[in-house]
């Protein structure tokens, strides 16, 4: 079974690619993100718009992550893309601040929808936020510290290895190999 994954990002392919045994089909599609507090209800009300909007009786795969951070609350959370847009990494860095607690947590959830029913898997990397360093990554990699080293310092192959989105997909795959025995 092919596995059609709908994103823009052809890095979260090829990582869906190392967890995933089928051959997974990017999707370009921009799907309506709804507003709410709950990753797995984005990522699955985007896997269904976009299996009813491809047309094909094919299942689709959907991600959604977000940063959140201990002292705010949670923030950014679900909200992760719009802050990043619109306030910027360093300055989220910056309200987390040095006497507050800087634990942070890197949360993701693969939506599968087939048609009939959406399944989630969710995964989760802890870590500490911290000024920004590093050259690699994207987003808030520079300010995410795991195991003492930022996202942004990590080869791609360690952080994946390591990533919520990793974790998310190591699930799901289990949950497929159950499927076909």
């Amino acid at each position: 079974m092919a596995i059609r994954f709908v994103t823009s990002n052809e890095g979260k392919v090829r990582e869906a690619r190392e967890y995933l045994t089928d051959e997974v089909e990017q999707i370009d599609y921009d799907y309506t993100e709804i507003q709410s507090d709950d990753l797995a209800e984005i990522a699955v009300a985007g896997a269904r718009e976009a299996f009813e909007a491809t047309g094909s009786d094919e299942p689709v795969v959907v991600d959604d992550a977000g940063l959140f951070v201990e002292a705010l609350g949670g923030f950014p959370g679900p909200y992760s893309a719009y802050v990043e847009d619109t306030v910027g990494v360093e300055r989220v860095w910056r309200l987390a601040k040095p006497e507050d607690n800087r634990r942070a947590r890197f949360r993701g959830v693969v939506a599968y929808y087939d048609g009939e029913r959406a399944e989630t898997f969710a995964g989760a990397v802890p870590g500490r936020i911290v000024a920004p360093r590093g050259e690699g990554g994207f987003g808030y990699d520079p300010i995410f510290e795991h195991e003492g080293e930022t996202l942004a310092e990590m080869s791609t192959e360690r952080k994946n290895a390591i990533s919520h989105r990793g974790r998310a997909l190591a699930k799901f795959a289990d949950w497929l190999a159950e499927r076909e025995d």
